[in-house]
């Protein structure tokens, strides 16, 4: 447990818990937390799922504008933008579902902490935007890409050129949020999605999130060789047979799986 970011453990599903009062602002000390709790997840195979939450009140409103402020290009340029690539990078690779549950502002570098996560669910009352234009500067923990590839270019780039925020009916008609709940519901309906994937076909979930994800950065002939290949390696494991044993013998949703 970390001083700003703290992971909890319960019933098969991971909460890394965003908690540096008042606004959740992600210094670089919360950074490298969440290194840490993206690692601790990682390694855990009693968790299935991971939730991102930044409790009741906000998810993340960004980064520390008052930490970042002084540095020079050449201090920038070196280990504090690094860091700020890494952090999403290692959250964005959890090779197990990932939601993120927005309350409240979604802003800057909280909104790219979101846009790191496999599904976005969000409050009625929330705010999601890159505003980091309104500083002089561009998103730099990932939002120029996650973004775009999530919404489209021209979505993002009105997103970001503008800074504005944006309300949570608009996002999630754009694709940038996946549900939309209750302000008082959004954890609760993160936790029953998460739910959803323990006790399932870990290495399956996986081999899955994998080769969406890097299939996206290569065409297409590529892709399908890389599908072709998880596909195969599969048949490998104990959750694959006890799969279609389960199926040919009980019809299909009746698998017990053991993430071998």
């Amino acid at each position: 447990m970390g001083e700003f970011v703290r992971v909890e453990v319960e019933d098969g599903i991971g909460t890394i818990r965003l908690d540096r009062p008042k606004m959740n602002a992600l210094n670089a000390s919360m950074q490298r937390e969440l290194v840490e709790a993206a690692r601790e997840v990682t390694q855990d195979e009693t968790v299935a799922a991971v939730i991102l939450y930044g409790g009741e009140r906000v998810f993340a409103a960004g980064a520390d504008i008052k930490e970042m402020a002084p540095l020079s290009f050449a201090q920038m340029s070196g280990a504090p933008s690094r860091l700020l690539q890494d952090f999403t990078k290692a959250l964005a690779a959890i090779p197990k579902p990932v939601i993120a549950a927005i309350t409240g502002y979604a802003l800057g570098g909280g909104l790219e902490v979101a846009l790191a996560a496999d599904f976005r669910v969000a409050g009625e009352g929330a705010k999601v935007g890159q505003p980091e234009i309104q500083l002089g500067i561009i998103p730099g923990a990932g939002g120029t890409q996650r973004l775009a590839r999530l919404v489209g270019p021209a979505k993002a780039k009105d997103l970001i050129f503008s800074g504005r925020h944006v309300a949570a009916p608009e996002a999630l008609a754009m694709g940038l949020v996946d549900r939309v709940v209750p302000d008082g519901e959004v954890y609760t309906a993160a936790r029953e999605w998460a739910a959803t994937f323990v006790g399932g076909p870990a290495l399956a979930l996986r081999a899955a999130k994998q080769v969406i994800d890097a299939g996206l950065e290569v065409d297409l002939e590529t892709g399908l060789e890389m599908e072709r290949t998880q596909f195969a390696a599969l048949f490998a494991t104990e959750d694959q047979a006890t799969g279609m044993r389960s199926f040919m013998e009980q019809g299909p949703g009746k698998a017990t799986f053991t993430g071998r």
